[in-house]
């Protein structure tokens, strides 16, 4: 009696591609948890004034951990924005596209803390040290997120067959002119704290509110379309 051999699923392909496609939905869930606990730890950074403090003077003190909140927050939204978008697109991931993810994850696991260094820091000697630290957090984590979007684009395998590659490349460069604008802060890091937090204002705000831009005129041309 001869056994039969259990036959290659329809994920698996030809040269064994298919033991390296993996779920999207684990890929998003753990993603998005990621990104749902680094801002809520950010949010809990900030400190509430106590009963019978004067409010004003109180919420004055308070500036460095609300400029704090907001760049990271803002920063946070927008490689989330970029992610969920890319994510998409995409009809399975590899075994890069999971490490990428998860190095890119790991950086901004780490933005609670290093936002936390900045702001508690920031009105100290050591100001420019950790304002360095916080803007080398963020360049790495963005940088990540680049090279995520070029090696999506540059594997059709992992694309939906209909998906424009043009647009992320688009993206991919919209990226690459806020890491050096990132990049230009840092040398003002040390010299010019306060100078180097005002260019991760803006650097965050650009990358939150570009994508939702990029997806307010993609909705338009398919509706002109």
């Amino acid at each position: 009696m001869t056994s039969e051999r259990p036959q290659p699923s329809d994920g698996a392909s030809a040269g064994g591609r298919g033991l390296h496609s993996l779920p999207l939905d684990r890929f998003n869930a753990f993603s998005d948890g990621v990104f749902a606990i680094a801002i809520t730890l950010l949010a809990l950074e900030i400190v509430v004034p106590p009963e019978g403090a004067a409010l004003r003077p109180a919420l004055r003190e308070l500036w460095p951990d609300l400029l704090g909140y907001y760049i990271s927050f803002s920063f946070i939204g927008g490689i989330w924005v970029t992610h969920a978008a890319m994510t998409k697109c995409m009809k399975s991931a590899d075994s890069i596209a999971y490490g990428l993810n998860l190095v890119l994850l790991f950086f901004v696991g780490l933005l609670p803390f290093s936002t936390a260094l900045m702001v508690k820091h920031l009105r100290g000697d050591d100001a420019g040290a950790a304002t360095l630290i916080y803007g080398v957090n963020l360049v790495i984590a963005s940088f990540v997120l680049t090279m995520f979007v070029l090696y999506v684009a540059r594997e059709p395998a992992l694309l939906l067959d209909a998906f424009d590659k043009g647009t992320l490349r688009r993206v991919a460069h919209r990226r690459w002119a806020a890491l050096g604008l990132c990049a230009v802060a840092l040398v003002f890091a040390l010299p010019a704290p306060r100078v180097a937090a005002g260019l991760y204002v803006v650097v965050s705000t650009w990358l939150l509110v570009a994508p939702l831009l990029g997806l307010r005129r993609h909705r338009r041309q398919r509706r002109a379309g």
